[in-house]
């Protein structure tokens, strides 16, 4: 597909009038997607789609379509010769856009991944294998990615990736689950094994009589699927500079004097380089391998898209239009994840969270619910499941001040979206043992 977008973008170039720039985008897909039900496939399915966005610009005035791509050259130049009428009779009718900012300075790039992908009837195979005769549901996604840019100015950027994403539960009836994921870019039998495993021996925890606790500060150790939605939740408006510069940034109080900061231990970066999104963006800058949005607990530095770098006077760092990561990166900590139950001692083990929103966004408060398996621990031992609770905390405790230790061992999420396309949002994340979290209900 790379040959046939370069042809296309040969193609929109020859058609510019000479007070014309065109930006464009390609972003398609070839993917597998199957569902489970009781451990059985139920629903085997295939896409493959292309997309093609074009911005065109006039002085200060830009129109943007999007069309989708049919793979037959006649036909795709045909709907961009209409497209490109359409924007033009746009224009005029347009405001100057002031903030408008793209890239003019030519930096081609190319990064093709590697399939190292088996075949998905080998990976079916792995899975019925490992999860028969239980309640396994879920859906397994995968295959392959593209994303190109090209411009007028002859810049032309590539990048393609391969990767699945098996999101899955153990039910045992009711709401009583283990929500758990794996995901990457090497399958391996024996890693799913190993989560489904620890899944079952979760499992028959949830079949003992759930414990109710009263409303409190307990201990707690988060799960990395846990802490995933916590940092998701910070990832609106927490690291973007028009967010900091209108005061909308939950981080707030990191910014002000005195700052206030986060446990030695947090290191917080957009890592581009070891991620699943392209390492350019829609106005055609190229992002660098590494942004460190917090360094040792500390603020360090925000996202910065073209708009907010030309309405702030700022050097972009190649930020999409939200200024939110899309490969985060939490440092790894020193603790081994064996030992999580018994140093967690009496407390709160929690899995998976949900319902997060801020209660409190200057103070950076947020509230949410546990969900699925969230077990009470009891000198060491998981000894019944909890009910759901809801907590209320501020991110300065959590990752602060009551941290105590984040795991060595790492998890990488993908994010499940499949709108439009699967997405390309990643994490790699360490689980965090907690001194104190306050749950209200």
């Amino acid at each position: 597909m790379q040959d046939y977008f370069y042809t296309l973008a040969d193609f929109i170039s020859s058609q510019l009038r000479k007070d014309e720039i065109y930006l464009c985008e390609f972003s398609g897909e070839q993917s597998d997607f199957i569902r489970f039900n009781r451990g059985k496939i139920r629903q085997p399915g295939s896409v493959e789609q292309y997309y093609l966005e074009l911005d065109l610009i006039r002085g200060n005035r830009h129109a943007i379509g999007k069309l989708t791509l049919s793979s037959q050259l006649r036909l795709d130049q045909d709907r961009i010769v209409t497209l490109l009428s359409q924007l033009r009779d746009q224009l005029p009718h347009l405001p100057a856009d002031p903030y408008l900012l793209y890239a003019t300075e030519v930096q081609s790039t190319e990064s093709i991944g590697r399939n190292d992908l088996p075949e998905t009837s080998i990976i079916l195979a792995d899975i019925i294998d490992t999860v028969q005769h239980t309640d396994f549901v879920g859906i397994y996604a995968s295959g392959s990615s593209f994303t190109g840019f090209a411009n007028s100015f002859g810049q032309r950027n590539w990048h393609s990736r391969y990767s699945f994403n098996l999101d899955w539960s153990l039910y045992y009836k009711k709401d009583k689950a283990v929500k758990t994921a794996y995901a990457g870019f090497n399958w391996e039998k024996i890693q799913l094994q190993n989560k489904f495993s620890n899944a079952l021996t979760q499992l028959e925890v949830l079949k003992y009589q759930p414990r109710v606790i009263k409303p409190g500060q307990y201990r707690v150790y988060l799960a990395p699927t846990a802490l995933y939605e916590i940092l998701q939740l910070l990832c609106w408006n927490g690291f973007g500079l028009k967010a900091q510069q209108t005061k909308e940034t939950p981080l707030l109080r990191m910014l002000a004097e005195p700052k206030q900061t986060f446990h030695s231990s947090v290191t917080l970066c957009e890592n581009t380089a070891d991620g699943l999104s392209p390492i350019f963006q829609n106005q055609g800058f190229v992002k660098p391998n590494q942004v460190t949005l917090i360094q040792q607990g500390a603020f360090h530095a925000a996202l910065v898209s073209p708009r907010s770098a030309k309405e702030y006077g700022i050097t972009t760092n190649g930020a999409n239009d939200e200024e939110s990561p899309t490969s985060l990166d939490l440092a790894a900590g020193d603790f081994p994840s064996l030992n999580i139950v018994e140093t967690l001692d009496t407390g709160i083990y929690i899995n998976n969270l949900w319902y997060l929103n801020y209660s409190d966004r200057a103070a950076g408060r947020i509230t949410g619910m546990t969900r699925f398996a969230t077990f009470w621990v009891e000198q060491g031992e998981i000894i019944a499941p909890l009910n759901v609770m809801r907590f209320d905390e501020t991110v300065y405790s959590l990752l602060g001040s009551q941290l105590i230790a984040l795991t060595a061992e790492r998890e990488f999420i993908i994010r499940t979206d499949t709108y439009e396309k699967r997405s390309d949002h990643s994490s790699r994340l360490p689980g965090a043992l907690i001194a104190a979290v306050s749950f209200t209900l």
